[in-house]
């Protein structure tokens, strides 16, 4: 839809010869780990991102990855590119019904360039139980309410996450990939 072809990256050296990089995520925080672990994933993940600096865009479980650890069924590392840690909304005190499924509101609380022409208040689609706490405010872009506060968009220089689904968020969502794609 936006005129661009992905590459869906099947070997860690094919990192190598992308301009950006979009990490997905659904599933559990432990096994993805395990699976960018057991293939040889992290450093060129690492290498291409941290040193290259390359546009790296983490979704959901995506974003999650992202910080230094989980609590997901039991204690995880994660990737370390954004201190912070995953916590369950549970223990953070939401009593509303998990996982989180639905449309919900995101509160800009920044200007960012992926979130260009997008106003704030926007809905976006959400599956979530698990939330990244952000070690550093300054790296927060946007808080979510379901229950609680929680951070819904995260950027540290070229590392930007969100915790809902753009692709399943309408055109609203498509316009933040469109401005990833573009920068």
């Amino acid at each position: 839809k936006l005129n661009f072809k992905p590459k869906i990256i099947l070997n860690p050296d094919e990192l190598n010869s992308s301009r950006r990089i979009i990490l997905p995520g659904v599933g559990s925080f432990k096994s993805a780990m395990s699976l960018l672990t057991e293939g040889g994933w992290i450093s060129n993940l690492k290498k291409n991102v941290l040193e290259n600096k390359k546009p790296l865009f983490g979704i959901c479980l995506g974003m999650q990855l992202l910080g230094t650890d989980s609590e997901e069924h039991g204690h995880s590392e994660g990737l370390n590119f954004i201190p912070g840690k995953i916590k369950s909304l549970k223990n953070l005190g939401c009593k509303d019904k998990l996982p989180q499924i639905g449309w919900n509101t995101v509160n800009f609380k920044k200007d960012h360039k992926y979130i260009k022409d997008i106003p704030n208040l926007s809905d976006f689609y959400f599956v979530n139980s698990f939330v990244f706490s952000p070690l550093n405010q300054e790296d927060l872009i946007s808080s979510t309410n379901y229950g609680i506060d929680f951070c819904s968009i995260i950027s540290n220089k070229n590392i930007f996450g969100t915790q809902f689904h753009p692709e399943k968020s309408s055109k609203i969502g498509l316009k933040i990939l469109e401005n990833f794609l573009n920068a």
